[in-house]
């Protein structure tokens, strides 16, 4: 695949069908906004990612995707696979008909640095065994929760049988990276800010707080 400029992190778009978890209004996008992350993913140096498995990556997303030709890879929290604003099974398996790649993010929202033994079986091991059950083929990319990680997560996912892992660095990457670094999306993006993120360097977003890097 070479190399790719920038990895672009999706999370919700437009009316959200559920209760957002404190600071997630921050991450979502409306659909307009959207439509302009599209014009842009269309360029070879461009990859989309979304976090969370919510329900707009099948009702929002998926078309859009289609109809443009383009491919993503979905990371979906598996313990809220089938809540309110959540992508139920169903819509998994659409996603994976559809071409999409499928990776974990994980049982729950939790920072992957602050995990005892048992509960890194669960986030590491667990998550991506019942989604990979669900997709019909081993899932074995991961995006990390609010891209915290440190060297024992790397260690723990490695373990694990990790293939890749998305963290939300920022900058440049080259797709031959074990650690991929990405730009997450916030609420207040514009098409101005997409071309300075994809011409302009590649330099890590201001916005981007010590709560997204190495721990």
């Amino acid at each position: 695949m070479g190399m790719v400029a920038v990895v672009l992190a999706v999370h919700g778009i437009g009316r959200p069908a559920r209760q957002l978890d404190p600071g997630e209004d921050e991450r979502w996008l409306t659909v307009e906004q959207f439509d302009d992350v599209l014009d842009v993913a269309e360029r070879e140096d461009v990859h989309l990612t979304f976090d969370d498995g919510n329900e707009s990556d099948v009702e929002i997303a998926l078309p859009r995707l289609l109809d443009r030709g383009l491919t993503a890879e979905f990371f979906p929290l598996a313990g809220r696979l089938g809540q309110r604003g959540y992508l139920d099974r169903d819509g998994l398996r659409e996603l994976v008909r559809a071409g999409m790649e499928i990776g974990s993010h994980g049982w729950e929202p939790r920072d992957w640095r602050r995990l005892d033994d048992r509960h890194a079986r669960r986030e590491l091991t667990d998550a991506p065994k019942l989604l990979g059950d669900l997709c019909g083929k081993p899932v074995r990319r991961y995006s990390l929760p609010f891209g915290a990680y440190d060297k024992r997560v790397l260690e723990r996912l490695r373990q694990a049988g990790a293939t890749r892992v998305y963290s939300s660095d920022g900058g440049a990457v080259s797709r031959d990276g074990w650690l991929q670094a990405r730009t997450e999306l916030r609420h207040d993006l514009d098409g101005e800010w997409l071309e300075g993120v994809l011409d302009g360097g590649h330099r890590r977003p201001h916005w981007v707080t010590r709560l997204f890097r190495r721990g």
